[in-house]
């Protein structure tokens, strides 16, 4: 199976990278700026034409929270218009393609984790850009499945793990919010769930019940100072060299708002596909030990 995926840096791409690399039955090819932009339409057909893939996984996309308030143009042409001419390039030499999503489409204002189903209504810039974004590619191209995820993080890059583990490791204080509550996902674990799905879909045809939009997101649910506190206690760094003090969201300075229900219920992928994500906690611990592993000394 030869995969397309459209982004190169990006946690989520660099991990399909590696997991494919393990795997025997894919060939992946990662693509991002230049080569492929969404805001350049000739490229995404050049990209497309060359490599010939069998499924498209689209992990592009204008991706800073806080950026997209002040660039809400930028983000609509990559996340909106960019992700449609992929979906519709793709549905012109018959490819389907998997187009990442986000939590941030919902308000969090539900009491319990989000379904499929339920009304998207997005409180930030980059959120509305997502959603409307799932809408394009899902008009462009019958042969789709839109992810949703969140709060991603992995032992490479700038993510909320490696941030929280550099900044203990610099001996700062940390202020983190409490009332935001998730599923942390494990980047590597989250790739290896898109190639199953990919394999699963490739040849479907376009009436085939499977398309259609779909939660993914490690099991269980936790708020961003015990996602932080877990870290620290799994890297030996918590106590008092390292304080950790739990404070309100609107203590903290942030240009967007963040939905305070991140939770995501994942029972119709598990159902379509049989493809469950591990425990939150069983992530963060392996996450961990490759950091530790590589020592504290990010690039990113």
């Amino acid at each position: 199976m030869r995969i397309l995926v459209a982004g190169w840096h990006g946690q989520v791409a660099l991990a399909l990278s590696a997991a494919a690399a393990r795997r025997a039955d894919v060939k992946a090819y990662a693509v991002g700026r230049p080569a492929l932009d969404l805001c350049d339409r000739p490229s995404v057909g050049r990209a497309l034409f060359g490599l010939s893939p069998d499924v498209i996984i689209n992990t592009a996309a204008y991706t800073d929270v806080e950026g997209a308030e002040s660039e809400p143009g930028m983000a609509r042409r990559r996340n909106v218009d960019g992700a449609a001419a992929l979906a519709r390039q793709a549905a012109r030499v018959g490819v389907p393609v998997i187009h990442l999503s986000t939590v941030y489409v919902f308000d969090g204002t539900k009491a319990g984790p989000y379904v499929e189903d339920d009304q998207t209504a997005p409180v930030n810039a980059y959120g509305r850009s997502k959603r409307d974004g799932e809408a394009a590619v899902a008009a462009a191209n019958a042969r789709h499945v839109i992810l949703r995820t969140g709060w991603i993080y992995g032992p490479d890059g700038a993510n909320f793990v490696t941030n929280i583990l550099r900044r203990a490791a610099a001996g700062e204080a940390l202020e983190i919010a409490d009332d935001q509550c998730g599923s942390p996902t494990f980047a590597p674990a989250l790739a290896d769930a898109i190639l199953e799905i990919a394999a699963k879909v490739a040849g479907c045809a376009p009436d085939d019940p499977a398309w259609g939009t779909y939660h993914i997101a490690d099991a269980g649910v936790t708020d961003w100072h015990g996602f932080a506190r877990a870290a620290l206690e799994m890297s030996g760094r918590v106590g008092d060299a390292h304080p950790l003090t739990a404070v309100s969201s609107d203590r903290l300075t942030v240009r967007a708002p963040r939905p305070a229900n991140a939770m995501l219920a994942c029972e119709r992928l598990a159902k379509t596909f049989g493809v469950r994500l591990p425990e939150w906690r069983v992530s963060l611990a392996e996450c961990v030990r490759v950091i530790e592993r590589g020592g504290i000394g990010w690039s990113a």
